[in-house]
C-alpha cells in the first residue's frame, strides 16, 4: 500500500465522522497528484516520522501519523517550532553604514587611526607573554601619507597585523569587532584589567573608509604568519577579494597598510595640511606617535651670476668677477610628529605644574592668555571619567556664548579619542558655556558612530558633577587674595552667572555668593551679598535694591531718601539682567529681596498714632488729588520713604517696575499689546512735610477748584513720573506745562528792575532841563 493511501486509511478512523468515509475513499485516487505538494512543519530540519505533520493543499487539512507511544502523545500538545538565522542584504547594509551611520565624513580618519592604535595595543599586550612577536625591531607608530594629485591616502601601522583567516573574520564579517573579541578573550582568561586602552567595540569603524573612498586596499602581515595578504573591496559592492602579496617592494615587516582611493568629490581630504588638522583634532591624544607626510623647507645661500655691466676692470684690463649670493628655500618631504601634546589629565594632579596646565590649555583651545583658574579631577562611581576644566581670562568677542549654547568649549574623549564638542547644553548649562575643558571616559554609552551620548541618566550625572566642579573653581577665584582676579572674571562673565539665576534654580545657593553689585554705600567697588548681609543694621530685615539704567540715576532717585537717613544700604541694579536675576533668587540667607520702588515698603519704623494724625489732616487732600489725576494712578497715599522730595510714583507690588517697563518697551521684538496688561498699578505717594504739599493742602481747604492748584497737581504728577524712572506719555504736553509754570514764576522778575531803572533815568534828565530853563525865564521877568 502506498504511503498516501496508508495515511488516508489511518485518518479515516479518527479524523472523519461516519458518513464521510466513502467520500474520502473516492478521493483516494486524487491524492497522489498532490503528494508532492505536502509541506513539512517539523521542529527541526531533519525529518522525524514520529513528530511530523503534513499539510495537503488539496483539502486544506493537516494529516498526521498515529503512534501508540505516550511520548508522541505528549509532544502533540506542544506546537513544533523551527529556528532560523537572520539574513542580511550585504549591499544594503553597507549602504546604511556608509551613508546613514556617520553624520560627518571626516570621522573616517578617526576610526581608522583608532583601529591602528588598537592593533598596536594588542601587539604590545601579547608581546609580554610572546616576545617573539617583536622579533622585527620596528617602532610602534602610525604613519599617514597622502598624494593629493592622485587622491590617495595611505595609513600604515606596525601593529599585530592579520592572517588570512582574520581578514575574513574581521573585514569580511560586518559588525564583528576584533577588538571586542580580543577583550572577551581577556575577560575569559581573567586578565580583563590588564589593558583597558582598546578603543574599538562595534566592528563597523573600518567601513567608514567608504565614506570617502571608492576602493580600499588592505595589505597586512601578521608575525604569526610568514605570508602577507591583501584585502580589496569597493564601495557598493557585496563581495571582496583576498590574495597573497607577491611584489617584493610592497612587503612590510609587520602590521597593516590601508590605501584609500578617494572619491572624486572627496579628494580634498588628501591634502597634507587637512590630514594633519584632522589628526590633531580627533587623535591628538592617542598613546602611540602619529606621523604625517609633510612638505618642509630650509633656507640656504646659492651663488648667482653677476650682471656683466657691473663687472669691474683692473689695471691690466682683466674683468674682475665678484661672487654674488641669494637666499632660497629648499623644499623637501619628511615625516612630522603630529600628536605632540600629551593627555595630562591621565596624570596625577600633584605631578602636574601650573605651567603644564597653562601650556595644555593654550595648545588645545588655541588661546594666547593663561586661564584664570583650572580644575583637574577624577570622578568614580556610577560614571567614571577624568577631566580638566578652565576659566578663560577673557570672554569671546561678541559674547556669543550667552545666547548660543553650542560654543564647542567642552571636548569629549573616549579612551583619548576625540568624540564630539557639540552637545547643545547637555554637559554644561548655557550660562556656564564659557568654561573650557576636556572630559575623558572609558565606558560612556555612545551610539555606533561614537558621536552621540545615548543614556540621558548618565549624562545628567556627568553634568551635575561637572557643574559642581566648575562652581568650586569659580568660588576659588572669588576667595583669592588678589581681588583683581575676581574683578576680571566678573567683568567678563558676570552676566553668565546672572543668567544662571534665571535658568538654574537648583544651583541658586552656589550662584548667589558669586554675585557682585554696586550699592548706596559702595558705588565705586562692587560688593557681594555676603558683605551686604554683614553690613545690615540690627533692625533691618530685608535686602533692599533699586533697579535703574545707570549709577547716577540710581544714586539720585527719590526712593533712596529715607533709607539713606536710616543708613540702610541699597543695592544698585544697573545691568538690564539684574532685576530679573534678583527676582528669581527671591531671598538670600533667609533675607528677602525688596524693591524700594514698589508699594508697601516696610522700613520697620511705623508709628501708628502719627500716621493716624497725618491721615486725618491730609486724607481729604489725597482724595482731591486722586480725583484730579483720575485713572492715571490707582491711589494717592502718604509716603514713608520720602524726606526731601514732595512726591514719588511707586509701582504696584506684582507688576513691572519703572526700569522693567522701560526695558520691555525697548525690546526689538517686544509685544506692545502686553505692555498695558503687564504695566503695574501706580501709586502716587506724597510727602506731607514738604512745603508744596502743605500749600496744596491749604488750597484744597480754601479754594479746591482753583485752576492754578489743579495745574500744579498735574505738573507734580508729571514731574514724579520722570523722577521715578517712568517715561511720560506726552512729553510735549509736559514741556508746555513746565514752560507755563516758568513763565508764571519768572514773569517780570528781571524785566521790572530794568524798566524802573530806565524810568528813573528818563525822569532824572527831564528834571535837569527844567532847572536850566526855569531860572532864565525868571530872570527875564526880573
Amino acid at each position: 500500500m502506498s504511503l498516501d493511501v496508508f495515511l488516508m486509511d489511518s485518518l479515516t478512523t479518527w479524523v472523519f465522522p461516519k458518513g464521510k468515509e466513502d467520500k474520502v475513499q473516492d478521493d483516494d485516487s486524487k491524492l497522489s497528484q498532490f503528494s508532492s505538494r505536502w509541506y513539512s512543519v517539523s521542529t527541526s530540519g531533519r525529518h522525524n516520522a514520529s513528530k511530523s505533520t503534513l499539510f495537503s493543499p488539496h483539502n486544506g487539512m493537516f494529516l498526521g501519523k498515529r503512534y501508540e507511544s505516550t511520548a508522541a502523545a505528549s509532544d502533540a500538545s506542544d506546537p513544533p517550532v523551527e529556528k532560523y538565522e537572520y539574513q542580511a542584504e550585504v549591499s544594503r547594509l553597507m549602504d546604511l553604514i556608509v551613508h546613514s551611520l556617520y553624520s560627518n565624513k571626516e570621522v573616517f580618519l578617526r576610526e581608522l587611526i583608532s583601529n591602528a592604535s588598537d592593533a598596536l595595543d594588542k601587539l604590545r599586550f601579547l608581546s609580554v607573554t610572546e616576545p617573539a612577536l617583536l622579533k622585527d625591531a620596528v617602532d610602534l607608530d602610525i604613519r599617514v601619507q597622502t598624494d593629493k594629485d592622485k587622491g590617495i591616502i595611505t595609513i600604515t601601522d606596525t601593529g599585530i597585523g592579520m592572517t588570512q583567516q582574520e581578514l575574513v573574520d574581521c573585514l569580511g564579517t560586518i559588525a564583528q569587532s576584533g577588538t571586542a573579541k580580543f577583550l572577551k578573550a581577556l575577560k575569559d582568561s581573567k586578565d580583563a584589567g590588564a589593558d583597558n586602552n582598546l578603543i574599538g567595540q562595534f566592528g563597523v569603524g573600518f567601513y567608514s573608509a567608504f565614506l570617502v573612498s571608492d576602493r580600499v586596499v588592505v595589505s597586512t602581515k601578521s608575525p604569526k604568519s610568514d605570508k602577507q595578504y591583501v584585502w580589496e573591496g569597493e564601495a557598493n559592492a557585496s563581495s571582496y577579494t583576498i590574495r597573497e602579496e607577491t611584489s617584493p617592494e610592497k612587503l612590510i615587516p609587520r602590521g597593516t597598510r590601508l590605501t584609500l582611493y578617494l572619491k572624486r568629490d572627496d579628494k580634498g581630504f588628501a591634502h597634507p595640511e587637512r590630514i594633519q588638522k584632522l589628526v590633531k583634532n580627533y587623535s591628538q591624544f592617542v598613546s602611540f606617535p602619529i606621523y604625517t607626510w609633510q612638505e618642509k623647507g630650509y633656507t640656504k645661500e646659492v651663488e648667482v651670476d653677476e650682471d656683466p655691466a657691473e663687472t669691474k676692470n683692473d689695471g691690466d684690463g682683466k674683468a674682475e668677477k665678484k661672487k654674488k649670493t641669494k637666499t632660497v628655500v629648499e623644499r623637501y618631504w619628511d615625516w612630522e610628529l603630529t600628536n605632540e601634546t600629551q593627555p595630562i589629565w591621565l596624570r596625577n594632579p600633584k605631578e602636574v605644574t601650573t605651567e603644564e596646565y597653562n601650556e595644555f590649555y593654550k595648545k588645545t583651545f588655541n588661546e594666547y592668555l593663561d586661564p584664570l583658574a583650572s580644575s583637574h579631577f577624577t570622578t568614580e562611581g556610577e560614571v567614571e571619567f577624568r577631566s580638566i576644566l578652565y576659566v578663560p581670562a577673557i570672554a569671546p568677542t561678541g559674547r556669543d556664548d550667552i545666547i548660543n549654547p553650542k560654543t564647542r568649549n567642552i571636548r569629549l574623549y573616549v579612551k583619548r579619542v576625540f568624540i564630539s564638542d557639540d552637545f547643545d547644553g547637555e554637559l554644561f548649562p548655557r550660562y556656564l558655556s564659557f568654561v573650557k575643558g576636556v572630559v575623558d571616559s572609558n565606558d560612556l554609552p555612545l551610539n555606533v558612530s561614537r558621536e552621540i551620548l545615548q543614556e540621558s541618566r548618565i549624562v545628567r550625572i556627568m553634568r551635575k558633577r561637572l557643574v559642581r566642579k566648575a562652581f568650586d573653581m569659580i568660588l576659588g577665584i572669588s576667595m583669592s587674595e588678589n581681588r583683581e582676579d575676581y574683578e576680571k572674571f566678573w567683568e567678563n562673565f558676570g552676566k553668565n552667572l546672572k543668567l544662571g539665576c534665571i535658568e538654574d534654580r537648583e544651583n541658586h545657593k552656589r550662584i548667589a555668593p558669586l554675585l557682585r553689585f554696586f550699592s548706596s554705600q559702595s558705588d565705586e567697588e562692587m560688593i557681594s551679598l555676603d558683605e551686604y548681609v554683614e553690613n545690615m543694621k540690627p533692625e533691618q530685615k530685608d535686602i533692599y535694591y533699586i533697579a535703574s539704567d545707570s549709577l547716577t540715576s540710581a544714586r539720585n532717585t527719590p526712593f533712596l531718601e529715607r533709607l539713606v537717613v536710616k543708613d540702610f544700604e541699597v543695592l544698585f541694579l544697573v545691568d538690564p539682567i539684574d532685576e530679573v536675576a534678583i527676582q528669581n533668587l527671591k531671598s538670600y540667607k533667609e533675607k528677602n529681596f525688596v524693591d524700594i520702588s514698589k508699594e508697601d515698603l516696610d522700613l520697620g519704623d511705623k508709628n501708628e498714632e502719627k500716621e493716624k494724625e497725618i491721615k486725618e489732616e491730609f486724607g481729604r487732600t489725597c482724595d482731591w488729588i486722586k480725583k484730579r489725576l483720575g485713572d492715571k494712578v490707582a491711589s494717592v497715599q502718604i509716603s514713608n520713604r520720602l524726606s526731601t522730595s514732595p512726591c514719588v510714583l511707586v509701582s504696584g507690588k506684582f507688576g513691572w517696575s519703572a526700569n522693567m517697563e522701560r526695558l520691555m518697551k525697548a525690546q526689538t521684538v517686544g509685544d506692545t499689546s502686553s505692555l498695558e496688561f503687564m504695566r503695574s498699578r501706580r501709586v502716587f505717594e506724597i510727602n506731607p512735610e514738604h512745603q508744596i504739599i502743605k500749600d496744596l493742602n491749604a488750597a484744597y481747604q480754601t479754594r479746591p477748584d482753583d485752576e492754578d492748584a489743579l495745574r500744579a497737581i498735574d505738573l507734580l504728577y508729571d514731574t514724579a513720573l520722570i523722577s521715578s524712572g517712568f517715561t511720560p506719555e506726552n512729553p510735549a504736553q509736559l514741556g508746555g506745562k513746565i514752560y507755563e509754570m516758568m513763565g508764571m514764576a519768572l514773569s517780570g522778575k528781571w524785566i521790572a528792575p530794568i524798566l524802573d531803572s530806565q524810568r528813573r533815568e528818563m525822569g532824572s534828565s527831564e528834571t535837569v532841563e527844567a532847572e536850566v530853563v526855569e531860572p532864565v525865564e525868571v530872570g527875564g521877568q526880573k
